[in-house]
């Protein structure tokens, strides 16, 4: 048995059994494919797959057996090639992150460029998408670190610690009443159209729990994964606002400079619809190179190597800041 066998094996489940994009994926053939993994089965004397025919319809029950080996065998032979990296380039390589549009918009940029100060010749790979797919990127490899709201915490496979806390913001039309008014309720704000984001982003869950607890069914007349539009069509005065904290102090600083001549206002909202958690995530028994770490600490202080070491240990895992 070799690692190409296992890799193969481990794909076709990942392509939903579909030894054809399965190939495509590991950028060789099919029939290589499908070779490969008749001899592994044959080596092993068990049937990984249940077939129909050529097609692979299902894995057997020691095929699952076989596939958490598997996993454990790949990921192992990949910390192995980070410890090589790490000790033979400790200051270069690349890091790749995984993160919502909002993070990266907002919150990253000072923070990647304080690491390439840091770490000159470390490259920085950013891939953007919704959470769920943040958390598939980190247990595909694809990334090393993830950082998002929404949904990290509930994949088994992950690792996260708190980063920050934030609370929402209510983006309005200068000269609306709202932005006239002193306090704002909920109600308030269930009368107006709405503005904001998409379900799976940046914190909407607690948006729509908080109108569905005190029993108010707003109307959400347009929603975006990017804070940009949202304030783009505030300002066309298609609606109010609900934006993130950290998307909105360009309107803080004109308001706080011009008194809002920028045409907008924010107002926070935290109020109304509670604080939010962003969270960091690792894949759980990854290697973290030391570039990682220092990553994670110029994300918030809370991210000290002794406190992630611990959780990857499994022995301070989701500690509250």
């Amino acid at each position: 048995m070799n690692l190409h066998q296992f890799r193969f094996v481990q794909e076709a489940v990942r392509r939903n059994l579909n030894l054809t994009e399965a190939a495509k994926a590991l950028h060789t053939s099919q029939p290589g494919v499908s070779k490969a993994i008749i001899e592994l089965e044959e080596e092993l004397g068990i049937e990984i797959f249940a077939r129909h025919g050529k097609r692979l319809k299902r894995v057997t029950e020691p095929g699952q057996h076989v596939l958490k080996s598997i996993e454990l065998i790949l990921r192992e032979v990949g910390n192995l090639k980070r410890i090589g990296e790490q000790f033979s380039a400790q200051d270069s390589g690349t890091l790749s992150i995984a993160t919502t549009h909002t993070q990266a918009r907002y919150v990253l940029p000072e923070k990647v460029a304080a690491l390439r100060t840091a770490f000159p010749k470390v490259n920085i790979s950013l891939h953007q998408g919704a959470p769920d797919q943040v958390a598939r990127m980190l247990i595909d490899e694809v990334a090393e670190i993830g950082i998002a709201t929404e949904s990290l915490a509930a994949y088994a496979e992950l690792v996260t610690l708190p980063c920050y806390e934030w609370q929402h913001m209510l983006v309005l039309p200068s000269e609306h009443p709202l932005a006239q008014q002193a306090h704002i309720t909920l109600e308030d704000v269930a009368k107006e159209p709405l503005i904001t984001y998409h379900p799976s982003f940046t914190g909407r869950t607690k948006i729509d729990a908080a109108f569905a607890n005190h029993q108010l069914a707003p109307r959400v007349a347009l929603e975006a994964i990017d804070s940009d539009v949202i304030k783009t069509y505030v300002r066309l005065g298609l609606g109010v606002g609900i934006a993130a904290e950290m998307a909105v102090q360009d309107v803080l600083d004109d308001c706080a400079q011009h008194g809002g001549k920028g045409g907008l206002v924010a107002r926070p909202a935290g109020h109304l619809f509670g604080t939010n958690v962003a969270r960091v995530a690792f894949k759980r028994s990854a290697y973290l190179r030391n570039f990682v770490y220092t990553f994670a600490e110029l994300l918030s202080k809370n991210l000290s190597r002794r406190r992630i070491a611990a959780a990857m240990a499994g022995t301070a895992l989701d500690l509250e800041p």
